[in-house]
């Protein structure tokens, strides 16, 4: 029997350490391959680890409520393997470095390891309900107050945002109430320095941002504050797309069991004008230009609440159209679901915006920080066009698309942004509508 190392997995780029809520198996318990072992929880979100072998936990290295460094092993098994093995990178630290070090919690019992420290409660919350909490400025008394629908009664993620939806609703009514009678005692009162709801005439419904389109927009005004944006419009024809898609679509479902949408077809065009054109690969450090070697793509999507986020397609160009758009399947679905873990939305360096999906014809994509550059691609209509030939010049009827390139022109000038859509073009204008799958 070989010993495996079981360690804390990286959660995201920012993430360095994850909070141990609850162990699924115990000490001598059997443990299958991709089997989840341990819940655990940072202050993004809370996730299962699974194991990456199959063995016997001989083991437990740290209890429920340990506050534990990415990279530390959290558990030793057994497996049938002839030699010992860890899920460590095979990439070792320098020596001289600092190892990782681990923060146990000061309180006796495991389960109420994460908790305010002016508190008395016992109650468990996990770094995520934490981090929502401050940033509501939710109080301590507030939470323990709260009632949970999570593990003997935990307040989950979903708990604390509905609680905050209601709180934000009930605030605002108060405070209009407060307002009219501030007002009726002193109408002399400027209103700058009354805390009260702005009135709006007409017929009008109020409605409360959400903490995600809170992001959104503080990300796209932060955007719009740090790069100079300009955009560059090509059109496309994409007959040939369009044709071969139509003839091998119900194939290509009946092969992978997925459906072959435009959006993989899209970013195979775009990562070969990435390979093409890198410096739009790349971002901006002060006076420092990063060009990224690996092609990492996102891909926005909207979701049921009409937010939106942007799932990475890691290392795009090591795919062929079968691994796209199995990557683009997966990550839609997803999105859609709630179900994205943090570092699939983290590390992208170029990014995809399909607005043609609501029938939009063109836009001006806002660029994802810290990305230069974001293509947006409109929806493929019907047109009349005037077709070049040895012949002549004829009119016919074909499949064309805008494609929209917004680039920081901070370091991309309108030649190396017109040419890498006029390159993305090229591409999807010369796809050979006889290729196999």
């Amino acid at each position: 029997m070989a010993k495996f190392e079981l360690i804390m997995p990286k959660m995201g780029e920012s993430i360095t350490e994850a909070t141990i809520l609850k162990w699924l198996k115990k000490e001598g318990d059997a443990v299958k391959l991709d089997e989840a072992v341990l819940e655990i929880a940072t202050d993004k979100v809370d996730s299962e680890v699974p194991s990456p072998v199959a063995g016997i936990i001989q083991k437990i290295l740290f209890n429920e409520g340990d506050v534990v460094a990415v990279g530390k092993a959290v558990a030793v098994l057994e497996t049938e393997a002839g030699e010992a093995q860890s899920s460590k990178p095979k990439v070792q630290s320098i020596k001289s470095e600092p190892q990782p070090t681990v923060v146990k919690a000061a309180v006796s019992n495991p389960q109420s390891a994460i908790r305010n420290p002016q508190s008395s409660s016992d109650r468990f919350y996990s770094p995520l309900v934490l981090n929502i909490a401050r940033q509501e400025g939710i109080s301590m008394s507030e939470l323990e107050s709260m009632s949970g629908t999570g593990a003997e009664g935990r307040v989950t993620k979903k708990d604390i945002l509905a609680y905050v939806q209601n709180r934000t609703t009930d605030n605002r009514q108060q405070t209009t109430e407060t307002a009219k009678k501030i007002e009726v005692v002193q109408p002399k009162v400027e209103t700058t320095q009354v805390v009260s709801a702005k009135s709006y005439s007409g017929n009008v419904e109020i409605i409360e941002m959400d903490r995600m389109r809170r992001l959104i927009a503080d990300n796209m005004v932060k955007s719009k504050h740090t790069s100079a944006h300009v955009t560059s419009f090509v059109e496309a024809d994409v007959t040939n797309i369009v044709l071969w898609r139509n003839k091998v679509k119900k194939k290509f479902n009946d092969l992978y069991g997925e459906n072959l949408t435009f959006t993989p077809i899209f970013i195979e065009a775009v990562v070969k004008a990435l390979r093409d054109f890198p410096l739009v690969n790349s971002s901006v450090d002060g006076t420092n230009i990063v060009v990224k070697k690996d092609i990492n793509v996102g891909m926005a999507a909207a979701l049921p609440s009409g937010n939106l986020i942007v799932p990475v397609i890691k290392n795009a160009d090591l795919l062929n159209i079968v691994g796209l758009a199995k990557k683009v399947n997966d990550l839609a679905g997803r999105a859609r679901l709630g179900k994205l873990k943090p570092d699939e939305i983290e590390g992208g360096t170029y990014t995809v915006s399909n607005v043609g999906t609501f029938g939009n014809v063109m836009g001006t994509p806002v660029i994802l920080q810290p990305q230069v550059a974001i293509l947006a691609t409109g929806a493929v209509k019907k047109k009349p066009v005037v077709i070049e030939t040895e012949q002549g010049d004829t009119i016919g009827i074909r499949h064309m698309m805008f494609l929209s390139h917004s680039y920081d022109h901070r370091i991309i000038d309108g030649a190396l942004g017109g040419s890498f859509v006029r390159r993305v073009a090229d591409y999807l204008e010369n796809f050979d509508v006889n290729r196999d799958i």
